[in-house]
């Protein structure tokens, strides 16, 4: 209601100044053909003028036809005045004048319209509730959102796969509803805590997840809303939402995306520097020592960039909790697939726990998306609920983008890109200590033109050498089938190159698998926050090439050896697969149990 009275009120004012304008501008049509001043006096001398009328220096005269003509006048003209009195009738008149009130309401609209300006958009709005939501250029004010204990619906059972983190915030809830338990033992609460992790793992969830627990309200606010290209506007708002927070305590005031204001302070004020995110890091340090033990606010943040945090931040007092949101491993994929599909029907032959396998390194957020594309695949296909076979669809499209069964593909192409996959599946079933295959096709997704998923049996936290050789020779399986069969390359292996290269370095220059090299490490500057790199010395550059070189080329060597043993297999794997498309692990062993008597592969 308030909001309608308002601009009720503005269009009124605008429609009166409208009026006003117009009225004054308003001019009745001038018919009358303007005459030189000579002129006008040879025609006076003449006697061609009977009557005259005067209005200010203007005169207005008519002829024996009814014409009408004006002439400006001198000021000063008293022989024009004796010739009008010889000849002519002079009648005078005064300028139209607006009435005395529109005179009055002209000379004050321009402080009236200031005014209801000022009062609408720069002063503070009752009743916004948001902290400053609802204020138009109110700059110096905080825009948080403020979400009340009756409007939060998230509770902690809604936050699954990251049971740890949980734990950790979870005596917060108990001092937001009880915080005279603690005074009276004499405990501090941490004041603020910084949930730090990878994109998507939940970090804003559990913040609302507590608020919404204890039943507290919940200001919201990104980081990069402090910042803003006048100098001192930042601090300003911090200032504000902190003054908000504590009005309304006991709440929470949750910062997310806190790198966008507190990443290092410059060491000068040189070239580099920037005056206002510093200023209002510099405010944000301070209300936050400004803190009491029974303030009963606590100040959450989020980011994904703890490196390059303030140090100032993280001090006992300040941020002196640091709780870690983590990928969800199989477990925790599990539960969180569960709570995503409540809202869903879902059919008896879902398997959670295989969708769980089939998802290594998803965080909550691709699980979700996972979900939600099951469901959509569910309506597009008029089905009634989710179905296992959905649910992998949706997985594939999720982790390969979106079929293109529209893409033209010659024979030729196809039947490279089918020998070049099963290249891949077929290294990699050889090798016990590579992943299990889970599926080849040949269907194009994304900008791949074929794909072999391989499925972890069993989460991995840290990778051995054996393990890490067997991924480089499944990389090179596929340039290398694309060899024995066609005895020619393409640039089908890009991606693998890439990533063998990568690996491979990584194993001598990082994780000291290289006899030769030894257990040290060589790390590149960083060009992107300016870490120098270690000093490499040019022998020792050539060492670690050469070593880099040895360790792909072995693997080449091994991959070829495997295919060339089983040339038989690869062809029929590749028929397999140019006739279906897409072969699942069932089917691959079923040709390998046909092909061969004694499979050369785990049991898989």
């Amino acid at each position: 209601m308030q909001s309608f009275y308002k601009n009720l009120s503005i269009w009124l004012l605008i429609a009166l100044a409208v009026l006003l304008l117009f009225h004054t501008c308003k001019k009745t049509p001038d018919r009358a053909h303007a005459v030189p001043y000579t002129e006008f006096l040879t025609k006076v001398d003449a006697g061609a003028l009977s009557k005259v009328t005067i209005i200010s220096n203007t005169v207005v005269w008519e002829s024996g036809d009814g014409k009408l003509f004006k002439t400006v006048v001198p000021q000063a003209s008293d022989a024009l005045a004796h010739l009008l009195r010889k000849n002519v009738v002079i009648r005078t008149e005064e300028p139209s004048q607006p009435p005395w009130y529109l005179q009055t309401l002209l000379s004050w609209l321009p402080f009236v319209l200031f005014a209801v300006l000022w009062f609408f958009y720069f002063q503070k709005g009752s009743g916004s509730g948001s902290g400053g939501g609802g204020r138009a250029l109110a700059f110096g004010k905080s825009r948080a959102r403020l979400i009340n204990p009756e409007e939060s619906k998230v509770k902690l059972d809604d936050v699954a796969g990251i049971d740890e983190a949980k734990e950790e915030v979870a005596e917060l809830v108990d001092f937001l509803k009880k915080p005279e338990k603690f005074v009276e033992a004499g405990a501090r609460i941490p004041t603020g805590v910084l949930l730090y992790g990878e994109p998507g793992t939940g970090k804003t969830l559990l913040a609302k997840a507590i608020a919404g627990e204890a039943g507290v309200p919940f200001f919201s606010i990104s980081g990069s809303n402090f910042v803003e290209m006048y100098v001192g506007i930042g601090a300003s708002r911090v200032r504000d939402l902190f003054s908000e927070g504590k009005k309304k305590a006991p709440c929470i005031i949750f910062i997310d995306e806190i790198d966008a204001v507190g990443r290092h302070r410059s060491a000068g004020t040189g070239a580099g520097g920037n005056d206002e995110r510093e200023q209002t890091l510099n405010q944000l340090l301070v209300e936050m020592d400004g803190f009491e033990a029974n303030d009963h606010v606590i100040v959450i943040a989020a980011t994904n960039r703890q490196d390059i945090l303030d140090p100032a931040l993280m001090r006992p007092g300040r941020f002196d909790r640091q709780v870690m949101v983590p990928l969800p491993d199989v477990g925790g994929r599990e539960k969180i697939l569960k709570v995503h599909a409540r809202a869903t029907k879902v059919a008896p032959d879902v398997d959670w726990q295989v969708i769980a396998k089939g998802t290594p390194g998803f965080s909550g957020a691709q699980l979700a998306s996972l979900v939600n594309e099951a469901a959509l695949l569910m309506t597009r296909r008029n089905f009634r609920a989710i179905t296992m076979d959905i649910l992998e669809s949706a997985k594939d499209k999720v982790m390969m983008g979106a079929e293109r069964r529209s893409l033209i593909i010659t024979d030729r192409e196809r039947r490279i890109t089918a020998c070049h996959e099963v290249g891949h599946a077929l290294v990699a079933w050889m090798l016990p200590a590579a992943d299990p295959v889970h599926k080849v096709t040949i269907i194009p997704r994304g900008r791949a033109l074929g794909l072999t998923m391989q499925q972890p049996e069993e989460e991995r936290l840290s990778h051995d050498r054996a393990y890490l050789f067997a991924t480089l020779c499944t990389l090179l399986g596929g340039r290398v089938a694309e060899e024995i069969v066609f005895n020619q390359m393409t640039t089908g292996a890009a991606n693998d190159i890439e990533r063998v290269s990568d690996i491979a370095r990584r194993m001598v220059c990082e994780w000291g698998m290289s006899e030769v090299v030894g257990p040290l490490h060589f790390k590149a500057a960083s060009p992107l926050n300016g870490q120098p790199g270690h000093l490499v010395s040019e022998q020792t550059m050539v060492l670690i090439d050469g070593e880099v070189k040895k360790l792909v080329q072995s693997a080449y060597d091994k991959a070829r050896s495997l295919l060339l043993e089983h040339r038989d297999l690869l062809d029929a794997l590749t028929h397999a697969l140019l006739e279906r498309e897409t072969i699942t692990r069932a089917e691959i062993e079923a040709i390998v149990m046909a092909n061969t008597a004694t499979p050369s592969g785990s049991d898989r």
